[in-house]
């Protein structure tokens, strides 16, 4: 455990908590937390979890401009203009999304595998590949992207235990909470912006 560990698991989960929250200012805080994880998985030889963060921090800036669009239909000028209106994911979204995370993990696991000495390679890789899909329903505001967080989670928490950070360990299990509490925040608010839709 460093320091730099400690202050990365707190920024993290601040912004995850202002996700949850349907915050705009998840994403730049969010930005902040991912650079200081890029710097920890170096250092862990975690590589595949070092280039999540790097497109993470690309994603993190993607998020914060969807999120900052005027939305059609909504009313920009309300002080709660800060906090994002959730949709359903599409099937058709959900199978090409589904299909992206698998088809990254297979090409991502080879290159892993056969040109770095990363550890666990071919699990660690699949978890980034399915990170980056929920990262980008979750720009999208797609509800769906929690679902896919908490099972991501739950793997990276005992993937973390393994290489001994087990504060980030210790977070992980926390983002498991804060997904669930971000899937219920986002269900209700879709459930009442639309009475007769089913949450995704």
């Amino acid at each position: 455990m460093s320091g730099l560990e400690i202050v990365a698991v707190i920024i993290s989960a601040l912004a995850v908590w202002l996700t949850a929250r349907r915050h705009l200012w998840c994403w730049p805080i969010g930005l902040v937390s991912v650079l200081l994880y890029a710097r920890i998985f170096l250092d862990a030889k975690l590589y595949s979890d070092l280039l999540l963060q790097l497109i993470f921090a690309v994603m993190q800036l993607y998020g914060w401009w969807q999120w900052s669009r005027a939305v059609p239909g909504q009313d920009n000028s309300q002080p709660d203009n800060h906090h994002i209106q959730p949709q359903r994911l599409p099937k058709s979204g959900l199978l090409a999304g589904l299909l992206a995370g698998a088809l990254g993990s297979v090409v991502l696991g080879y290159v892993m595998a056969s040109f770095t000495d990363a550890h666990i390679p071919w699990l660690d890789s699949a978890l980034t590949s399915f990170s980056l899909v929920a990262q980008f329903w979750m720009a999208r505001k797609y509800i769906a992207n929690w679902w896919l967080w908490i099972a991501v989670d739950i793997i990276y928490v005992g993937v973390y235990i393994y290489k001994d950070l087990n504060l980030t360990a210790g977070l992980y299990a926390a983002f498991i909470v804060l997904a669930v509490i971000g899937l219920r925040n986002w269900q209700r608010q879709l459930a009442g912006n639309q009475p007769a839709a089913a949450a995704a």
